[in-house]
């Protein structure tokens, strides 16, 4: 399953949900808490079995963003389940023991609809949880992690601006990888999706640094998400060079061997490996 691209759709508005499977983002979040008004909430809500099925015809993966009102949350995740969506984006999670409830709250329904548990992505939007982020990733419904960035900043009296996000994007970043999950984001803020260029290189800047994919809020950046977290074929043909002379260093008995002008142990074995594991053994995208 790819996820170099998730683009958020507002629930409640059709225009946007008829067309969004055609936008070519390797998943769709439905989203039923910033982007959808008070009043149109329990109408997203009842209708994301027809959005779910209509975003999801061509194959994308279906998450639903749910609200983090306690009086929206839990019929928000029911909703979603049934609506048979692959899994949540949890917002403004604080503590692992609001992961344990919400995971406990949809056991039984899951089991009666005969489905798989829904995996989280969490969404770190305050400071104090940045600080706590290694927790959250340890449990075993989190799928990914990402921090939000328009209300992280607001809740540090601050402007969205790279500068500001870095530092605890990457504090995030690190608690994920530290348990092998996910992680989603650019270092800058995605509102600012207006800036073409900006956007590109923020998605090479965010693949060094090993993030997996990232959110968006407008179509026109699925492509070059889709892009610039995909391997190349330069990096693929780097891989399958360097595993090739670690086979041959292997019949010698030899662990580190030298490859292009440097030395091979197994961490960058493991490296090239991860590349090729993204685009199958043959090396083609799929």
């Amino acid at each position: 399953m790819k996820l170099r691209s998730l683009l958020y759709v507002p629930a409640h508005l059709a225009r946007f949900i008829d067309k969004a499977h055609q936008r070519g983002a390797d998943a769709i979040i439905l989203d039923l808490e910033d982007s959808v008004p008070a009043a149109s909430k329990l109408s997203a809500r009842q209708g994301l079995a027809d959005s779910a099925r209509k975003t999801g015809q061509l194959g994308a993966t279906i998450f639903v963003r749910i609200n983090s009102e306690a009086d929206l949350q839990f019929d928000d995740a029911a909703a979603a389940c049934r609506a048979g969506a692959y899994g949540l984006v949890v917002p403004k999670v604080q503590t692992v023991e609001g992961l344990d409830r919400l995971a406990a709250y949809l056991a039984p329904l899951a089991h009666e609809l005969g489905r798989d548990p829904m995996p989280f992505i969490c969404l770190i939007e305050d400071p104090a949880t940045v600080f706590d982020a290694r927790a959250l990733a340890a449990h075993p419904r989190v799928l990914g992690m990402a921090l939000g960035s328009e209300d992280f900043a607001t809740m540090m009296g601050a402007e969205p601006s790279p500068d500001v996000l870095r530092l605890p994007k990457l504090l995030v970043h690190m608690a994920a990888k530290a348990h092998g999950k996910l992680s989603f984001g650019l270092l800058r803020s995605i509102a600012d999706y207006a800036d073409s260029g900006a956007m590109q290189t923020a998605t090479i800047e965010a693949k060094t640094f090993g993030f997996d994919g990232a959110t968006c809020i407008h179509p026109s950046a699925i492509p070059f998400l889709n892009t610039g977290f995909s391997p190349t074929e330069a990096e693929c043909d780097w891989a399958r060079r360097l595993i090739a002379g670690a086979d041959k260093a292997a019949t010698e008995n030899r662990g580190a061997f030298a490859f292009e002008g440097r030395m091979v142990d197994a961490p960058v074995l493991s490296r090239a490996r991860a590349i090729l594991a993204k685009v199958g053994r043959d090396g083609e995208d799929g």
